[in-house]
């Protein structure tokens, strides 16, 4: 093989390298927006929505609700209320209780899903504790509350519907709870 074929596979690999790094790299922001497109994967939105201004008295579906703690985490974490029966536009606030079972302080974090996952896109959150960081002290216990509707366009197939939250732990310092509870103050403002 003479030197300027080998120049252009050398050249052809490391383009093909540095594409398929590049497209490893998208993969996750596209699956994102897929994910937002089709409703797949259950992933609500992370900010506040505004009330609903219409409810569908004619038609009832059932939310259950689900807490999960992540390996690691030493807290206790449960809804509540295991299910509530809802019209669809109607707002309801239900609330989850936590527990700091360490003996310092840490900064948890819960991420919620729908299931089924196309409903994610009909659970709406006024009010939700997984907006912030909850930062506990060693031992401390707090009521997180979620406001919340159903949209009233949610497919009439879909009758149940499970909101669940996994709890992370973000930090496990003071200096970092201290940090964060000074953001969010500020955030408040």
């Amino acid at each position: 093989m003479d030197e300027p074929k080998k120049q252009r596979s050398l050249w052809g690999l490391i383009v093909a390298a540095v594409g398929m790094f590049g497209f490893a790299f998208a993969l996750v922001p596209l699956y994102d927006v897929f994910c937002d497109i089709t409703g797949i994967n259950g992933k609500t939105a992370s900010t506040p929505t505004e009330t609903s201004d219409r409810v569908d008295t004619s038609r009832e579906v059932t939310v259950e609700f689900v807490a999960y703690i992540n390996p690691g985490v030493r807290w206790q974490f449960t809804p509540q209320v295991k299910q509530i029966t809802v019209h669809p536009g109607e707002t309801k606030i239900i609330k989850y209780d936590a527990k700091n079972l360490n003996k310092v302080a840490t900064i948890g974090q819960a991420v919620p899903s729908v299931t089924p996952g196309v409903a994610a896109k009909y659970f709406n959150k006024i009010e939700c504790f997984c907006f912030n960081h909850q930062p506990l002290e060693g031992g401390e216990n707090a009521e997180l509350p979620l406001v919340f509707y159903i949209d009233p366009d949610l497919p009439k197939e879909i009758e149940t519907l499970t909101l669940a939250y996994t709890l992370f732990n973000v930090a496990t310092d003071n200096s970092t709870v201290e940090q964060h509870s000074e953001v969010d103050n500020v955030k408040a403002l």
